[in-house]
């Protein structure tokens, strides 16, 4: 009976600590908090030397939660990346995940070993294992934040943080192993030829395990009928298998994940909703756990001992070993000054970190408590530090959008047998572009309506009324625009100025034409711009209906887009004086019947 109670127990103490940092996501939400901060603090207020005592050493389970762990949340985030907004990253994004990690390993290492006075080895060891940034935890804190980055440059972190893990665990395996060895195993030249190879090997066998193994599960989960709701099982067991597989034979298990969610993420699947609700899921559930026993691990009277000089290793890691990294390795894509220093600062170092620090602990290398306490230090630092500021370094550098992400209330039905079609349904909120003007895009065809609990068609329907729930079907690769028209736009909602303003324009209409007419102030680098170009420039030519720019004091607001070029804006005057409005306004009346600008509003 005291086996069963002891299991008994355990199973209450694990799922009230995963149901605290399910309620503390609310905290970190609301106050910006880094949410990976949040689970860790919470695993050290459960350890040995907090309030929760519990004595926890398990290096081994560490290890095999965080293989796990790691797999899945690796696969949800290729399963996430769509290739085709990766235009322009893919190279900057891979030199920062390949040579970048090396040379973050290289630099924080030496200075890791002058820190430490340890050798060289481990302390390019310690740099390996701190060298990689963490998907999760940026791009929380972007999303918490309502923030949007110009497609660039959000385009590169985010591949580059999911891509860069698999090259920081080689070169910590790769360290283990040399540091291992006998001193005269061998040569330099065959230790050099023995990880060149080794790291081939990862390569290629990753990138094969995870094409094959991608294509395949997408094609056995098209042509295979399964009982409902056993998809998303598959394809998450799928993903652990493709994983572990492929580390078995000797590539790297966390770049195949990786390419495995990218080839099933882009192509037509069979209950494509239900797989990603299921897998987003199994992926707030594998942070939580990982974040929870990684917090357990650590011991804070050990901690205190290396503060202070694993605080220099952070910020020599922030302040000139990341930024050395990326200044070298995104000067030759032409990326400004400003994209450099954000790159820099966005590198937040997370569970990955703490992760690769238990697997010398694992494997009996010296100064194994060195690894795991200064990885902690760092990524407690890094989450405290660049956590809080990133939202705010994205404004002040002006690479954040001006369009804040507000979730919208999507619901998705799956259609059993059909690739090419999805129904998608949403409320119909009264501040959103749907409910202000703005026409649904041809490709997406009706279905029908739900007013007032009564399903009826949408010919019946007519306009759609605040309250009503709208339902379309349409390709599947198209969802995310149709969620531009039923997103709250409350920021362009400002006094009772229309929607999209009191005059609409071409998007062949030049600003300086615009500026012209309504006395508006336009910089002489745009005014040969039209508008269209200018949403173009802005948002790295993938504007969205109720995108705004201000422009004199002004405010344009796309109004219609064609695929993704903008076809017709509006003229916002809000923000001018009583009398400049006035001015301008009857300026637009006069302007609106002359023949030349008449034209251009034809075309």
């Amino acid at each position: 009976m005291e086996s069963i109670d002891f299991v008994n127990g355990l199973l209450l103490f694990g799922s009230l600590l995963v149901l605290l940092g399910i309620l503390s996501s609310l905290i970190a939400t609301r106050f910006g908090a880094p949410l990976l901060l949040i689970f860790l603090v919470i695993g050290m207020l459960a350890g040995e030397e907090g309030p929760g005592n519990i004595t926890f050493d398990d290096y081994g389970l560490t290890y095999l939660i965080g293989s796990l762990a790691l797999a899945v949340i690796l696969f949800d985030g290729g399963l996430r990346t769509n290739l085709a907004r990766l235009r322009g990253a893919v190279g900057p994004a891979l030199l920062l995940s390949t040579i970048g990690v090396v040379i973050t390993t290289a630099l924080t290492g030496t200075a890791a070993t002058l820190i430490f006075d340890v050798p060289p080895l481990h302390g390019l060891l310690l740099g390996a294992v701190v060298a990689s940034t963490d998907a999760a935890a940026v791009f929380f804190l972007i999303h918490a934040g309502g923030l949007q980055l110009k497609r660039r440059v959000g385009a590169t972190i985010e591949m580059e943080s999911a891509t860069n893990d698999p090259v920081a665990v080689f070169l910590t395996l790769i360290l283990v192993q040399v540091a291992l060895a006998a001193p005269a195993a061998m040569t330099h030249s065959e230790q050099a030829l023995d990880i060149a190879s080794l790291l081939a090997s990862q390569i290629a066998v990753g990138a094969v395990g995870g094409l094959g193994g991608g294509f395949l599960v997408s094609w056995f989960l098209n042509r295979v009928n399964l009982p409902g709701g056993l998809h998303p099982l598959l394809v998450i067991a799928a993903a652990v298998l493709i994983y572990s597989a492929t580390s078995l034979l000797s590539g790297s298990g966390f770049l195949a994940v990786y390419i495995a969610g990218v080839v099933l993420g882009n192509r037509p699947l069979r209950a494509s909703a239900t797989i990603i609700t299921v897998n987003d899921a199994a992926t707030w559930l594998a942070q939580i756990v990982m974040f929870l026993v990684l917090g357990l691990l650590v011991n804070p009277s050990s901690l205190l001992t290396y503060a202070l000089p694993a605080a220099g290793v952070a910020l020599f890691l922030l302040l000139v070993a990341r930024p050395a990294a990326v200044w070298l390795c995104l000067t030759p894509f032409g990326f400004s000054p400003q994209e450099k220093v954000f790159t820099a600062w966005v590198g937040l170092r997370g569970a990955v970190s703490i992760f690769l620090a238990a697997i010398p602990t694992l494997s009996g290398v010296e100064y194994a408590d060195l690894y795991f306490n200064v990885a902690f230090v760092v990524v407690l630092l890094s989450l405290l530090v660049q956590g809080w500021t990133l939202t705010w370094s994205a404004r002040k550098l002006d690479l954040a959008l001006p369009r804040t992400t507000t979730p919208v209330h999507r619901s998705e039905v799956d259609l059993p047998g059909q690739l090419e079609l999805e129904m998608v349904g949403y409320p119909v909120v009264p501040d959103s572009a749907i409910m202000n003007g703005a026409p649904v895009p041809p490709w997406a065809r009706p279905a029908f309506v739900v007013r007032e609990q009564a399903i009826v068609t949408s010919a019946e329907a007519g306009t759609l009324q605040a309250g009503d729930y709208a339902y379309y079907l349409l390709p599947p690769n198209r969802v995310t625009r149709l969620d531009q028209l039923f997103t709250a736009h409350s920021e362009l909602l400002i006094s009772n100025e229309p929607f999209f303003g009191e005059f609409s324009f071409n998007g062949s209409v030049k600003l300086k034409d615009v500026s012209a007419f309504y006395g508006l102030p336009v910089d002489s680098d745009t005014a040969e711009m039209t508008i269209a170009e200018l949403f173009d420039q802005r948002f790295d030519e993938t504007p969205e209906i109720g995108d705004h720019l201000p422009i004199g004091g002004a405010v344009l607001v796309v109004r219609e887009m064609n695929e993704d070029e903008v076809t017709n804006v509006g003229l916002q005057l809000e923000s001018l004086s009583g009398a400049a409005m006035q001015s301008a306004l009857w300026r637009g009346v006069k302007a609106f019947f002359k023949a030349p600008f008449k034209r251009r509003d034809k075309r």
